[in-house]
């Protein structure tokens, strides 16, 4: 294959993935973090109709959890639904965020290592898909990026029989690089 044959097959391929229709990405927006179970269930986004607002509110409840861990596990076994939190997924919460309260504040656009993942206001999560993300109609696995890992992280969502979208597996509260403040080497 001649060089310029290569390169319209590589821009022809490009053209293909971003006309894909699975392959979405969707930014979502929140004027204000909520504060309250029920500020967080009135949420429009809360609704749970569409995986990729469960995936960023996933991120909106983790966000919670240096403030009031009690407050993050309710908003968490909202978004699980009918599979609410054993005793050991709160254990891996807990030891996922020892000196690390920055990771979900990761992943709002905008946080990054420089300014200590503090984001601006309104705050906006972007979820992204693959060509692969929905190959099974009842459990789809979007992305989101932060600001301080080099990929985005898994979110796996399931749909249940009352047609809304719960939270099914998280990969979110891997390690990412340190805030600058925290690192001696920045």
């Amino acid at each position: 294959m001649a060089f310029f044959d290569k390169l319209k097959k590589q821009a022809t391929s490009a053209i293909e993935k971003a006309l894909d229709p699975r392959h979405k990405t969707q930014k979502i927006t929140f004027a204000d973090l909520p504060e309250t179970l029920e500020a967080f269930k009135a949420l429009p986004e809360a609704q749970l109709a569409s995986p990729f607002e469960t995936a960023a509110l996933t991120v909106v409840a983790f966000c919670l959890y240096p403030v009031n861990k009690e407050l993050c596990h309710q908003m968490l076994n909202y978004l699980r639904g009918p599979r609410p939190m054993s005793e050991m997924d709160k254990q891996f919460i807990r030891d996922r965020f020892l000196d690390k309260d920055y990771v979900p504040r990761s992943y709002f656009d905008g946080a990054t290592p420089a300014n200590d993942y503090m984001p601006s206001k309104p705050y906006t999560i972007t979820v992204t898909s693959n060509p692969r993300s929905f190959d099974d109609p009842d459990t789809v696995r979007l992305y989101i990026n932060s600001g301080g890992a080099d990929s985005p992280r898994l979110v796996s969502l399931r749909k249940a029989k009352d047609g809304k979208w719960y939270l099914w597996e998280q990969y979110l509260l891997a390690d990412i690089r340190k805030p600058e403040s925290e690192n001696p080497w920045a």
